[in-house]
Formats: C-alpha cells, sequence, structure tokens
C-alpha cells in the first residue's frame, strides 16, 4: 500500500511540474504574441495603413528600396542611389494615404 502512496505522490509531483512548464510557456508566448499585435497596431495606425500582411510585405518592400538608396548614395554612386531613393518613395507614397 505505501509503494502505491509513493509513486502517487510521483506522479502528482510530476504533473505539477509539467503543468507549471506549460503554465511558464503559455503566458510567455500570449505576451509575445500580444507585444507583437500591439507594434502592428501601432505602426499600421500611425501610418494610416491596415493591418495585412499585404499592407506590411509592401511596407518593408519600401523601406529596403529606400535602405538601398542610402546604400548606395554613401558609396558614392549618385545616380543610383536616387533611382532607389525614388523608387522607395513611390511604394511608400502608393502605400501611405
Amino acid at each position: 500500500m505505501q509503494s502505491d502512496g509513493f509513486f502517487s505522490w510521483v506522479g502528482e509531483t510530476l504533473g505539477n511540474i509539467i503543468r507549471a512548464i506549460v503554465e511558464f510557456l503559455a503566458s510567455i508566448f500570449a505576451n509575445l504574441f500580444g507585444a507583437m499585435g500591439g507594434f502592428i497596431d501601432g505602426l499600421t495606425g500611425s501610418l494610416g495603413i491596415s493591418p495585412s500582411v499585404f499592407s506590411l510585405v509592401i511596407l518593408v518592400i519600401g523601406l529596403l528600396l529606400l535602405i538601398n538608396g542610402v546604400r548606395a548614395m554613401l558609396r558614392g554612386g549618385i545616380i543610383g542611389g536616387l533611382i532607389w531613393l525614388v523608387l522607395g518613395l513611390l511604394v511608400l507614397s502608393w502605400l501611405i494615404p
């Protein structure tokens, strides 16, 4: 009878440890996803764009074009840098009302 009590206690303790780990990880990921959602809402709200995946992809593409333009200007490629900057500004002006 005592061996049943011991194994029952071990099983209960192990179950409590697993439950604590799962609740800890769930709270971390819930907070992480909540933070990401808040960031996306704030970003899209301040820019006046919809929080869709398409809008975010276009935003990233426009920012990458601007970064390429700045990098080209820093390397001394004035014409190429201006072209990249104008393309980036066109994409972002199309997206942002």
